[in-house]
């Protein structure tokens, strides 16, 4: 692809964080293929870190399949979980972005297990991040049955996402990163892009 304004970038490493269900997935594909770069899901480090690990080694990591009582968990609570499952998945998150930082390969790395505090202890100019978050509870519960119609009534799910993103939002803030609202999604890119700039 031939460079030009629009697409020339300042980064080798554009962070898309962002709770469930805000659209942060779509757009991050969006982006890559904008800037012609690889693009890599955090999931993916989530799920090849707890097939290497065991409970004991990574209790954090492997809680939700050792510990059936977190069904029970207040809205609060899986929020306090899935930040400290964050933060257990941070070092080799910093693994990766370091790798592309030396090797000059670009990539844009999303997912709801970035937290600003990465980003914010990283601080190199060559390492970008835009957290979004969606201020309505019930869009995100439409968000959800649009992408998983068959799934029946998600807005306790929803709930969490909405209380996480608005944790997301308050972090980004204490640290003076981006967090934009997922919404206008015509404007998004542009907007994301402003943000890097």
């Amino acid at each position: 692809m031939e460079e030009t304004t629009e697409n020339r970038r300042a980064w080798d490493v554009l962070l898309i964080g962002g709770a469930s269900g805000v659209g942060k997935t779509s757009v991050s594909y969006r982006l890559a293929r904008h800037f012609d770069v690889g693009i890599t899901e955090v999931d993916d480090l989530f799920i090849a870190l707890e097939t290497l690990t065991t409970p004991e080694q990574q209790p954090v990591l492997h809680f939700w399949r050792t510990n059936p009582e977190a069904a029970n968990l207040t809205a609060e609570g899986i929020v306090e979980l899935h930040i400290a499952v964050s933060r257990a998945l941070s070092p080799a998150i910093e693994a990766v972005i370091a790798n592309h930082i030396e090797e000059c390969t670009p990539i844009v790395l999303e997912g709801d297990y970035l937290l600003p505090e990465l980003l914010a202890r990283m601080a190199c100019e060559r390492i970008k991040g835009v957290w979004l978050y969606e201020p309505d509870a019930a869009q995100i519960t439409r968000n959800y049955a649009l992408r998983e119609p068959d799934e029946g009534d998600q807005s306790g799910r929803a709930h969490v996402s909405w209380l996480f993103g608005n944790w997301l939002h308050d972090e980004c803030q204490q640290y003076g990163l981006a967090a934009l609202p997922a919404r206008p999604w015509e404007t998004l890119i542009e907007r994301i892009r402003e943000a890097i700039a």
